[in-house]
């Protein structure tokens, strides 16, 4: 993941979750129905469930609609706290309907 992260994004430092879109960049739009691709460490994923005493499985679905968010459009990083206040709105919406559904 610190690989990809560098390589990609130009940070040199391992992360949970990447999200590579298809719809940006030279080759953006060119299959409008894909939005991109989502990359977990599972590593990470183990380690930070064990440390937040979730499952597995619970923050690897969180990881992943973050990482769908990413694709969607929500920036948590580069737009400012308003906009990272918004994507958090977002996933708890998101995360909460899950639970409510048996998904997590």
């Amino acid at each position: 993941m610190r690989v990809l992260n560098r390589n990609y994004l130009g940070k040199d430092r391992p992360t949970n979750v990447i999200s590579f879109s298809m719809q940006e960049g030279e080759w953006g739009g060119v299959n409008p129905d894909l939005l991109g691709d989502v990359v977990i460490s599972v590593d990470t994923t183990a380690r930070e469930a064990q440390e937040a005493g979730v499952s597995f499985w619970e923050r690897l679905v969180f990881l992943l609609m973050h990482g769908i968010l990413h694709l969607a459009g929500y920036d948590h990083e580069r737009s400012g706290e308003e906009e990272a206040r918004r994507m958090e709105a977002k996933e708890q919406e998101i995360f909460a309907l899950l639970k409510s559904e048996g998904l997590v």
